[in-house]
């Protein structure tokens, strides 16, 4: 009988896929968590990003008193820096949970690419219309189908230009210029429409191929040009707001959903608080003095670059910022992508941006 016992457990084992080692693991509403919960995330902990992460693991085990233990892997180790696949490994159950990137993201939930149609969203007053109304649920919702629980918006930032040439104010400033640009179709189609050349590379091979003059620029927000120092090769800054890089925090929806109310309760308000913080990093100098008294009264952080345009002046840089005029010529040269691109975004996500950003 036990015999018998034993050969229906070991089917029972393989048919549910459970493992041999554990196969009647407690479920989370007994108390039993693992003993650390991966994370993972495409940049150093040195990165506003990377800081936000920290910030949050830190709030999950004070909320949870310590039963639920986060360990954030920074600069995508978890993924081999294939970050583009980190939501199929949440989904999955690989990974526990993220703070990542829409744009990392959007291959899988290919919604997330509304925040990359050129010059659509321009300021953070749109850019939270928008996460904080219709816009936003749906992405969530989403999410949820691929097997993700979004918890909280966080950010990387409206991402700038930079280069070795020249300062840019219009569209023809960019014809010719090689520039490094993410791996999302919809980067190269913007920077093929306004007559770059734009290439996809490692950032690694990206300062290699500036220090050797064959990539003459490249984009990205202020929290990363910053820490990598952008001015060592590049001299001209142009502030265009041209996209922005969301960050969401997610986790694997089966696992969310196993867990007590009081967890899900501590998680999500440690999501909410750290997203809150990261997004004031990355705003901070930027949006007047409206992030940097978030950052001084709700958590005691002073900025070491409180104002990150003075700082890169200081550097050498040549800062440049669009006139509406100078906008609106950008606009106008890449208002064709959106006939290729927003059936695939979906055009009723567009319409509910549209009217989050009008109210």
């Amino acid at each position: 009988m036990t015999k018998k016992f034993g050969s229906f457990k070991c089917l029972l084992v393989l048919a549910l896929g459970l493992s041999l080692a554990a196969p009647f693991a407690a479920p989370a509403e007994a108390g039993k968590f693992k003993k650390e919960y991966k994370m993972t995330l495409n940049v150093p902990s040195s990165f506003y990003w990377g800081m936000g992460a920290t910030k949050f693991a830190k709030l999950v085990k004070e909320k949870t008193n310590g039963q639920i233990n986060i360990k954030p892997y920074y600069s995508s180790a978890l993924l081999k820096g294939a970050q583009l696949k980190s939501p199929q490994m949440v989904a999955q159950g690989v990974i526990d949970c993220a703070f990542e990137s829409t744009i990392n993201s959007s291959p899988v939930i290919p919604e997330m690419n509304i925040f990359s149609l050129p010059f659509f969203i321009n300021n953070f007053e749109n850019l939270d219309k928008m996460e904080y109304g219709e816009t936003g649920k749906a992405i969530f919702k989403a999410m949820e189908k691929k097997g993700l629980k979004g918890l909280a918006w966080a950010e990387n930032g409206f991402r700038q230009v930079t280069n070795s040439k020249k300062a840019i104010h219009s569209p023809q400033d960019l014809k010719g210029l090689r520039v490094r640009v993410v791996g999302s179709p919809i980067f190269i189609d913007t920077f093929r429409q306004l007559g770059a050349d734009p290439v996809n590379m490692n950032w690694g091979d990206a300062v290699t191929a500036f220090q050797q003059g064959v990539v003459d620029g490249q984009e990205n927000p202020v929290g990363v040009i910053i820490p990598v120092q952008i001015w060592n090769y590049h001299k001209y800054t142009t502030f265009w707001n041209y996209l922005v890089d969301p960050c969401i925090i997610y986790w694997n929806k089966k696992q969310w959903d196993a867990f007590p109310k009081d967890i899900q309760k501590a998680i999500q308000e440690a999501a909410e608080e750290a997203a809150r913080f990261e997004k004031a990093l990355c705003r901070a100098g930027l949006d007047g003095d409206k992030s940097l008294n978030i950052l001084k009264n709700e958590f005691n952080h002073i900025m070491k670059v409180p104002d990150p345009v003075k700082y890169l002046e200081g550097k050498g840089m040549t800062v440049t910022f669009l006139s509406d005029q100078e906008r609106q010529a950008f606009i106008d040269a890449t208002k064709p992508l959106y006939d290729k691109w927003i059936p695939k975004i979906g055009k009723d996500l567009y319409e509910k941006a549209k009217a989050d950003m009008s109210k």
